[in-house]
């Protein structure tokens, strides 16, 4: 799509137009000398909490310290260029989902799976005995049935 000049100055009148409302805890506007809202705050993501949260927040104050996963990123939880690299060269590999060839469909695999949760340990992490190869389904089924029913060994 391309802008045009037009649509250039149109949106610069437009901004000027809006003017921030100060101090205003939802983060409304005022554009014409009518109050405008911006999204509306949305129940927690914690199953079962009522609480509202500010559009961009997940989790209410309270259940944030329980979800403290969801805010680092994927590099910092150890899947960075090197996981990407190697987990490339398992799918080439091992080009199948072994759970679909265990009931006789043949698909790719997309996902390098740990059979065991790593839950941080390096070690676990690296071990290929611990790799397999997984359709995106597939690993999403098997991801949610243990994030559902955490298994934890001590």
């Amino acid at each position: 799509m391309r802008v045009r000049s037009y649509d250039i100055v149109m949106m610069t009148k437009l901004k000027m137009m809006m003017k921030p409302l100060r101090d205003s805890p939802s983060g409304a506007f005022v554009m014409e000398g009518k109050l405008m809202a911006y999204k509306p705050n949305h129940p927690c993501a914690h199953q079962g909490c009522p609480r509202l949260v500010p559009a961009g927040q997940k989790y209410c104050e309270e259940h944030q310290k329980m979800h403290p996963e969801d805010s680092r990123s994927a590099s910092t939880r150890g899947y960075g260029r090197k996981w990407q690299k190697a987990s490339k060269a398992f799918l080439v590999s091992h080009p199948l989902c072994e759970e679909c060839l265990r009931h006789g469909r043949y698909t790719k695999a997309t996902v390098v799976d740990h059979i065991v949760p790593h839950r941080g340990d390096s070690k676990m992490f690296w071990d290929r005995n611990n790799w397999r190869a997984l359709c995106k389904r597939c690993h999403d089924q098997k991801t949610g049935r243990e994030d559902s029913n955490p298994y934890y060994t001590y």
